[in-house]
């Protein structure tokens, strides 16, 4: 894809922009996107990555457990070694059997969340992520009732009513 301000350079940009319900996209090359002030982070390896959220290098990895060090996904056969010298899982099911090394990791890529949550745009309108906020309320109450946590259903329900 061409970029759509020179339409010379291979567009290496994305943007993606929702503003009062409508959906544009713009495409740009590096040089137009700095021409346009728009800041780029350069691309790093998912080893580099993993290094710098663990403070070690892949290599220097510690073992998380003895016990499940040797443990392997039966279904690529990757083992927890394998993952501590490369920085890559081999399966989606490797999450499930390596869950016990990989949580402590996830939270501290996300801040303490294990649970995707989507993003919302910083410039959206505040009538919108006050909705979004009430969703997301509406289906925390929803399974808190439905593990019959109630003291915390009740907590949910007042802040959805402060907000309403």
């Amino acid at each position: 894809m061409k970029c759509q301000v020179c339409r010379k350079n291979e567009a290496t940009i994305h943007l993606t922009e929702i503003d009062e319900g409508q959906r544009s996209e713009t495409h740009l090359c590096e040089e137009c996107a700095a021409q346009e002030g728009i800041m780029v982070k350069s691309q790093i390896s998912i080893n580099e990555l993993l290094s710098g959220l663990l403070g070690v290098q892949p290599a220097e990895y510690q073992p998380f457990d003895e016990k499940i060090k040797d443990m392997q996904c039966p279904h690529c056969g990757i083992t927890l070694d394998q993952f501590r010298r490369d920085a890559v899982l081999g399966c989606p099911y490797d999450y499930q059997v390596f869950e016990k090394a990989l949580l402590p990791l996830l939270e501290k890529v996300h801040d303490g969340n294990t649970a995707h949550c989507g993003k919302i745009p910083s410039k959206i309108p505040q009538d919108t992520k006050k909705n979004m906020e009430l969703v997301t309320l509406q289906q925390k109450l929803d399974a808190a009732v439905q593990t019959e946590d109630y003291e915390n259903a009740a907590k949910i329900r007042d802040k959805i009513k402060k907000m309403e």
